[in-house]
């Protein structure tokens, strides 16, 4: 995947190689590593600026470490660079009789806007906003709370507005797989989770994309993710996405569009929790700040 990504005139850097099993201890929790594989989860990147996130599971509290030789080089390079508050992880930061097991009552919860991580201190993951020029869209979810959305809506204020969202989603954790902006005025979004606030996107003018049917089969293991990886597309420029080389339904749906479909055969991988969107952490992009919104 790098190398296609080079091959597309893409300058492509990697995070360093970590012993995720290393157990460690801190004051309030003790645990193990998870693995340094979605830098979209921990990096946001908004302008000039890289915001570090906090993250909300105890086994990624220090993933940052895998990045910080990277972002050192882009600070010594003139980036803007922000570390959100680190949360200590307490056990006051999960509810404890959060009902793993019953989707029903997760869809109940869902609707009323709770779900594990409690309102004791903000966390949240990168990969739960994304962003639209001056306009950025965020979920409460497993891992990003009230606390953590307007730590992140107070700091990027007022060049940055920050709007909550939210899905028919009884287990919401990172927006990529749910609602993922492919283009200006163009977003896909996903038919089995409706997004609530969907007639913002279309008052403003955008055309709203229902992505097809995964064609992922049910045999594929996946891990804390579901088959609407297919729509976890890395979009290169306006007219060039990176998608998975077995997803034709999808591939089609974007040539119809005019975008040429760069095909990778990385299926594996997305048994690790991510696609092509969560596996990368866009940094440079040509082009000037729009407002899509206004």
């Amino acid at each position: 995947m790098c190398n296609i990504l080079k091959g597309e005139g893409v300058i492509v850097k990697r995070p360093d190689p970590i012993d995720w099993s290393v157990k460690y201890k801190t004051p309030d929790f003790e645990s193990t590593g998870m693995y340094g594989a979605m830098p979209r989860d921990i990096l946001l990147v908004v302008g000039n600026e890289i915001i570090e996130a906090p993250m909300a599971w105890r086994a990624r509290f220090f993933e940052y470490r895998a990045y910080r030789r990277l972002i050192k080089d882009y600070f010594n390079s003139g980036a803007k660079w922000t570390t959100a508050p680190k949360p200590t992880m307490a056990d006051e930061l999960y509810d404890q009789n959060y009902p793993i097991h019953s989707v029903e009552d997760r869809h109940k919860l869902a609707a009323q806007g709770k779900f594990v991580t409690t309102e004791f201190e903000p966390c949240f993951d990168a990969a739960d906003f994304i962003r639209a020029g001056r306009d950025i869209f965020v979920q409460r979810s497993q891992v990003t709370n009230y606390m953590g959305i307007e730590w992140m809506r107070r700091h990027l204020a007022p060049d940055y507005r920050v709007h909550i969202i939210s899905f028919k989603d009884p287990n919401p954790m990172h927006i990529d797989a749910t609602f993922n902006i492919i283009g200006p005025g163009l977003v896909l979004s996903n038919p089995d989770r409706p997004c609530h606030q969907i007639e913002l996107f279309k008052k403003a003018g955008w055309t709203v994309i229902q992505p097809p049917v995964p064609l992922i089969p049910d045999d594929h293991p996946l891990w804390m993710s579901s088959k609407w990886l297919s729509m976890n597309v890395l979009m290169l420029d306006e007219k060039r996405v990176m998608v998975d080389a077995n997803e034709t339904s999808i591939q089609k749906m974007f040539e119809k569009l005019g975008i040429s479909t760069i095909k990778v055969n990385i299926r594996h991988a997305n048994s690790l929790g991510g696609g092509f969107h969560c596996w990368t952490c866009d940094i440079r992009r040509r082009g000037t700040l729009q407002s899509y919104f206004d």
